[in-house]
């Protein structure tokens, strides 16, 4: 009998190869990643539930809204169907798109020159330069906004239209020509000098040697605006707030949510329609903005 006890416990030792010593270190291994990533989990919980939250009311029934349950029974997809059936919401689609498609755009081939101008070139006035251009940044938009209006909807006539919003971008901005010259100040200048004596010249040095190199730092400026665009309330409500037509999906969600104020389910399936594309935006293009953003302001 005892020896066929010792059978089974060979058996079982050869079945499981793991020691009790082993077990021991894999657990303290495993609390002692909970204990430092605890931080970690919880902050990204903090987060995401709210989401979780958003896009699981999107899919009850407008009744199951309004109660405490949390899971949707059963799940009503067609609720995105209505928000996109609703009158004007694929325009203020369409308006957003061009407001922050055309924008970023018009941003980045408008800062990018200059960045490069106040990263490697040496001319008298280029640190005055940099001072107004960080002055700028400092300035809040509410304060030129009267001036700015009466410019554009008084001597031009592009009230009730994005233009006002869209035309600007082609002048640069002060952020986004800050953000690419501090990732241009990392760029060897060895490369450049390279460049100019094969025959190249600033603009070809520009667009041959400078633009291949600074791509995660215009791919994080080209987020920031888009992002900036694609959120902007301010805006659309000052300029565009008197013709439907021209409404963004910001301002636009505003209107949705007051025509559906009992109906939460449909306004919050409109958030989700709204935050989406800025979230898929940002998650495959997440590497390249952490390395702009990572690698700006190395040099100062």
């Amino acid at each position: 009998m005892a020896q066929a006890l010792d059978t089974l416990k060979a058996a079982d030792r050869a079945a499981d190869p793991i020691t009790p010593a082993e077990r021991t270190a894999r657990r303290k291994a495993l609390l002692n990643w909970i204990a430092v990533h605890s931080l970690g989990v919880a902050a990204a919980l903090f987060f995401v539930l709210p989401f979780v939250f958003l896009l699981l009311t999107s899919l009850m029934s407008d009744q199951q809204a309004l109660t405490r349950d949390l899971w949707p029974h059963p799940f009503e997809w067609s609720n995105y169907k209505k928000v996109f059936d609703t009158p004007g919401f694929l325009t203020w689609w369409k308006n957003t798109l061009l407001y922050a498609g055309l924008g970023t755009v018009l941003t980045v081939v408008s800062s990018l020159p200059v960045a490069y101008a106040l990263a490697k070139f040496r001319f008298r006035g280029r640190h005055l330069s940099l001072m107004l251009v960080i002055s700028m940044m400092m300035l809040p938009p509410q304060v030129v906004v009267i001036p700015m209006y009466l410019f554009w909807a008084k001597q031009l006539d592009m009230s009730g239209t994005l233009w006002p919003l869209i035309i600007p971008m082609a002048f640069g901005d002060a952020f986004s020509i800050f953000l690419l010259r501090q990732f241009l100040l990392t760029i060897p200048n060895e490369y450049l000098d390279a460049a100019k004596v094969d025959g190249c010249g600033e603009l070809r040095t520009l667009l041959k040697v400078v633009v291949p190199m600074a791509r995660p730092g215009i791919a994080a400026v080209a987020l920031f605006q888009f992002f900036y665009a694609w959120n902007d309330y301010f805006g659309p409500q000052i300029y565009a707030s008197e013709n439907p037509a021209a409404w963004t999906l910001s301002y636009g969600l505003e209107s949705f949510k007051g025509a559906h104020h009992t109906d939460w389910n449909l306004t919050m399936a409109a958030t989700v329609l709204v935050m989406a594309p800025v979230i898929l935006v940002f998650f495959f293009a997440q590497k390249a903005f952490v390395e702009g953003v990572t690698l700006t302001g190395v040099k100062g």
